[in-house]
């Protein structure tokens, strides 16, 4: 019995010690913040009038047409990524503009190509850029 109340009294003398180290005092700190991705020249570029954006696109059906055409094409292709999958296209009087990026220059092929088949060669704006060049 005396060891088992010299134990506790042991226990309990260095647990507050203890305790006291386990967690920093000052827990205020916030953690790192992430550092968002700065496209702030990208953005002046489009908001300038001369770099065509998807609110271009025009309404009539033979460009709307075009435009979904091109679209299912690249997304029927399962070779492409994501990222390639979402670049913009913006058809305006029959002239195809493909923007945005692409992860290598394969992907950025296939898709100008897909375009060209449908839209025909002179009729594409080929604006795609390929991710850390």
């Amino acid at each position: 019995m005396k060891k088992i109340t010299f134990l506790l009294s042991l226990a309990l003398f260095a647990l507050p010690g203890y305790v006291g180290t386990a967690h920093p005092a000052d827990t205020t700190k916030a953690p790192p913040a992430q550092t968002a991705p700065d496209n702030t020249g990208r953005n002046v570029r489009d908001r300038g009038g001369v770099t065509l954006t998807p609110g271009d696109q025009a309404e009539n059906k033979a460009d709307l047409t075009l435009t979904q055409r091109i679209r299912k094409a690249i997304m029927a292709d399962k070779a492409l990524s994501t990222t390639a999958k979402n670049i913009k296209i913006i058809t305006v009087n029959g002239l195809v503009t493909l923007r945005g990026p692409v992860n290598n220059p394969q992907e950025r092929e296939k898709i100008v190509a897909k375009a060209q088949d449908l839209a025909g060669v002179d009729k594409v704006d080929n604006q795609l850029e390929i991710k850390g060049y």
